[in-house]
């Protein structure tokens, strides 16, 4: 028998049921993976699984809190603490999509940005989304005849890890100093939703359905409905993920209200939000990226959109351009399968520790000389019959996993 973290999910034939996963918690450090002899191919593209054949789906994430900022130092404040350019926030934002401001909706739009704080060795400390609310000016009031936003709007707002959020209020607190802001927790009032799965894995999809509610009589999409049908009555809206097209679409909304294009059979539980991140290699939180411990480069988070390597100074900023700029990454966070094999186990060495695990999924920090070699056959350390079979993400740019061999050969 299986532990309980490789015990694999399995699917329902009931579309509105979906996955039935059992499952006891992530875990972190869950298995040490071993290399040995053998002839098994690590598939280098994600096969088809039971969320990429369904959904979409939208789940709201209680693994998330808010975080409030106010003052006219909020965004220099942040921008010398994260790793990426939040200078974007203090631009007249522009969106071609949206032409006329409704009631609900203003004229144009800043989407989120997906950054990270660090140690000041360059050791990742804790994620966020950051957001920039619509102001007053650019929004009409409720009978359309002119400004009428909320004039007590935050500055900004961060959607965090909710079970590191004390810690990090008092990380910023420390930073603080003479800065004109003041950071709240808003978690009762505000809560942060996804929308992911299929039709909205290649981008192609993403505003179909929100076009499909704004087609007018001439054929043409109405921008004004399409707004509406993306926001509340409050202006809060849907934003693509930052980080990768195929994550789906990311919003915060007051706590108490149900977001647009949110249908009943369509919300699920948070786990099955990350099982799609499982799927695509996308981790997320201070859990699954090791607080004090991860290397931002290693987890990705460059390829997440996470990282601006144009910006000024932030801290921890000279280990991560150390990193990149030698152009070497020798470990890589995966996605991997658990498979039960009762065939012959040969011994071998430690290759890689699984940072999170749900069914018969999970993600691994794998050597990468290991985790694509061909002749290599990987296996659960105490586990030796279930093998790992790695997988390439399709948004891995294709020089990823190929740094060690080309610096190799270049000298």
């Amino acid at each position: 028998m299986l532990p309980w973290r490789l015990i694999f999910a399995k699917a329902l034939n009931s579309p509105k049921q979906g996955l039935t996963v059992r499952f006891a918690g992530k875990t972190r450090a869950a298995c040490n993976f071993h290399s040995s002899p053998g002839s098994e191919y690590h598939d280098s593209s994600a096969g088809s699984t039971p969320l990429s054949e369904r959904g979409p789906f939208v789940s709201r994430l209680k693994s998330r809190g808010v975080l409030r900022f106010d003052g006219p130092d909020a965004v220099k404040y942040l921008q010398g603490l994260v790793t990426n350019d939040l200078r974007r926030f203090e631009e007249t934002p522009s969106d071609a999509g949206v032409s006329l401001p409704t009631p609900n909706q203003s004229v144009a739009f800043s989407g989120p940005i997906y950054t990270a704080f660090l140690t000041p060795q360059g050791r990742f400390l804790y994620d966020l989304f950051v957001y920039r609310p619509v102001r007053a000016d650019e929004k009409l009031d409720g009978t359309g005849s002119g400004p009428g936003g909320d004039p007590h709007q935050p500055a900004l707002l961060a959607d965090v890890d909710i079970h590191f959020l004390d810690e990090l209020l008092d990380h910023l607190k420390k930073y603080r100093l003479r800065a004109k802001v003041e950071i709240q927790d808003v978690s009762k009032d505000m809560a942060a939703w996804q929308r992911f799965g299929r039709s909205l894995v290649d981008g192609s999809d993403v505003d179909k359905d929100v076009e499909a509610k704004s087609i007018g009589w001439g054929g043409g999409a109405d921008f004004a409905g399409r707004a509406a049908a993306q926001s509340n009555g409050q202006g809060w809206r849907w934003f693509r993920d930052p980080r990768l097209v195929s994550m789906g679409l990311r919003g915060l909304f007051p706590s108490d209200t149900v977001p647009p294009l949110v249908e009943a059979d369509k919300e699920v539980d948070e786990q099955y939000y990350l099982l799609w991140r499982l799927e695509e290699g996308v981790p997320e939180g201070s859990t699954e990226i090791p607080k004090g411990e991860a290397i931002p480069l290693e987890y990705n988070l460059a390829g997440l959109n996470a990282i601006s390597f144009e910006k000024g100074c932030y801290v921890g900023q000279e280990s991560v351009a150390r990193t990149h700029h030698r152009g070497v990454i020798r470990k890589r966070l995966l996605p991997v399968n658990f498979i039960h094999d009762s065939g012959e186990v040969n011994s071998g060495k430690k290759v890689g520790t699984a940072t999170t695990v749900l069914g018969s999924r999970g993600l691994a920090l794998l050597r990468l000389e290991a985790a694509f070699k061909n002749t290599s056959q990987l296996n659960v350390k105490g586990l030796e019959n279930v093998n790992v079979k790695v997988i390439r993400p399709k948004w891995w740019p294709s020089e990823w996993g190929q740094e060690e061999e080309q610096a190799t050969a270049v000298a």
